[in-house]
């Protein structure tokens, strides 16, 4: 077997007969000798010609193709139960892994399932109303569900992907996200994913407990776990994966009371910015954009007075929403569906922010970093007193100037014209002030302009928090049996890491 790379135009299917004999030529052999061949990945090259790049893997006759296959799914209805808190990635493949080596998964989740979740998100959406624990970020499918989907991680160092994309795909995703260089699923498909994940827990004997917010979590004399609920309710197991997802802030809490260990950890705070999307396509296929060609992305990072300024979670034909999950406080988040057609392109842009760099909040301990991210996120409320978001044209920022008036927007609680570059801390403001124009000037022409419109704040890039865990067995430095898992614990970064910690926790149970 052999790997090779060939091109075919946008808009047009790759050409088989050009496939093989690629790989013929490629390989020394007649056609005929080529067997088949496997697409491992596609990508667009718009260096010249605008063009998907195929990574094909082909074959000769005789050759066996490794397929990739599943374990099995078990029926665990009788087996030992291992508590599950929180139902995102983490949680979610965390029991999809516990199925198939024979343990109940028992997922408590603070938030509602996903047909009642969008009753809240509408409500945060439309009337500003935060439920504290069914919002962007609470609730079955965790923050991901209905904030795009993206599955840019290909990092095989946290284990093997294509557990986790071969897994969505038989729960409902596009089978290219096992092709695609940057995979998306789209926040229109994800809730009916989440669901048939959930069903699968069940019907092999796993439980899903919604509206089940821990309270409090106890190690008692015999080794077992206590876990409590906001619902009267107490478990007992002997094990507990902790997969709360980044913005769990009263399980920091709860931890710091119980003087279990945590530590502060770095994150990165900025702005969301939204530029029309045909601009966006412009400047991406140089000025060749077609309608039948994909929404165009992109992605950057520079170094400013020795902190990273980079871009976050960029959503080609996306909108922008409320991710708030408490009351006075403004934090943005961006989502596309799976057509990626509003047109507006979105993503954050974010400064790289260490403990140190605020010694202010170092009373407050390892939740300083917390402390700092709930208050630039009061700051921003506090302005336009609702979950309108502070908002400054891109080039108006940087000159330090107040906008004579906003452009349209796609983040449905309205926008407040407001002082940005105050408003933000003056570290995050004054580096973004020289990142923004400098991308415009290196890395893409003409995404430096006032059309652009910042809005504030992009603060739950990651967990300001860190649970500590042992390299070898994964459970929390000082409580033998709970494992800290995912973003919450500071151990991922996304969908897919987040589901291979989840798996990589099961399996160490």
């Amino acid at each position: 077997m052999k790997e090779f790379e060939i091109s075919a135009p946008i808009g047009r299917e790759m050409e088989r007969e050009q496939v093989l004999a690629a790989a013929a030529k490629t390989m020394g052999v007649p056609v005929k000798k080529v067997a088949g061949y496997r697409i491992l990945r596609r990508s667009i090259d718009a260096r010249a010609d605008i063009v998907y790049r195929y990574r094909i893997a082909a074959y000769e006759t005789g050759e066996d193709y490794p397929e990739f296959r599943l374990e099995e799914y078990r029926d665990v209805s009788n087996a030992e139960p291992v508590i599950i808190i929180g139902a995102g990635p983490a949680g979610m493949f965390a029991a999809l892994k516990l199925l198939m080596r024979g343990m109940k998964p028992v997922i408590l989740e603070r938030g509602k399932d996903v047909h009642k979740r969008k009753f809240d998100i509408a409500g945060l959406s439309k009337a500003g109303i935060v439920n504290p624990d069914s919002n962007y970020c609470f609730g079955e499918g965790g923050a991901g569900t209905f904030s795009d989907g993206k599955l840019f991680t290909r990092s095989s160092k946290r284990g093997d992907i294509r557990e986790v994309l071969h897994q969505l795909v038989l729960f409902g995703a596009a089978p290219d996200i096992l092709v695609d260089a940057h995979p998306h699923i789209g926040s229109d498909r994800l809730p009916g994913i989440v669901e048939n994940i959930r069903k699968c827990i069940v019907e092999h004997g796993g439980e899903y407990h919604f509206e089940t917010r821990v309270t409090d979590i106890r190690r008692r004399g015999d080794g077992t776990f206590s876990v409590s609920a906001s619902d009267g309710t107490v478990r007992i197991s002997r094990k507990v994966i902790l997969a709360t997802g980044h913005s769990a802030r009263d399980i920091y809490e709860m931890f710091d009371r119980k003087g279990w260990a945590i530590e502060a950890k770095g994150f990165a705070l900025g702005v969301r910015v939204e530029h029309p999307q045909s601009l966006i396509n412009r400047i991406r296929y140089r000025g060749k954009y077609q309608p039948y060609m994909p929404a165009a992305e992109y992605s950057f990072v520079t170094q400013i007075e020795d902190r990273g300024v980079f871009s976050f979670c960029m959503c080609p034909g996306g909108i922008l929403v409320p991710s708030a999950t408490g009351p006075g406080e403004v934090v943005l988040n961006g989502m596309s569906n799976s057509a990626r057609n509003s047109k507006w392109a979105n993503a954050g842009v974010v400064v790289s922010v260490e403990p140190e760099d605020f010694p202010e909040y170092s009373k407050y301990g390892a939740l300083s970093l917390l402390n700092f991210q709930r208050d630039v996120e009061k700051r921003m409320f506090e302005y336009t007193g609702s979950l309108r978001a502070p908002a400054q044209r891109m080039m108006d920022f940087c000159r330090r100037v107040p906008s004579a008036s906003l452009p349209s927007s796609s983040y449905h609680p309205g926008t407040a014209d407001a002082p940005l570059h105050e408003l933000l801390p003056e570290s995050i403001s004054r580096r973004l002030k020289f990142a923004f124009p400098e991308i415009g000037n290196k890395t893409m022409k003409g995404y430096y302009t006032n059309e652009a419109l910042l809005l504030g704040v992009e603060s739950r890039t990651s967990s300001p928090v860190r649970i500590p865990r042992d390299p070898d067995t994964f459970e929390h430095v000082s409580v033998p049996g709970l494992y800290p898992c995912g973003e919450g614990a500071g151990y991922s970064g996304g969908i897919v890491s987040s589901a291979l910690d989840g798996i990589n926790c099961a399996m160490k149970i």
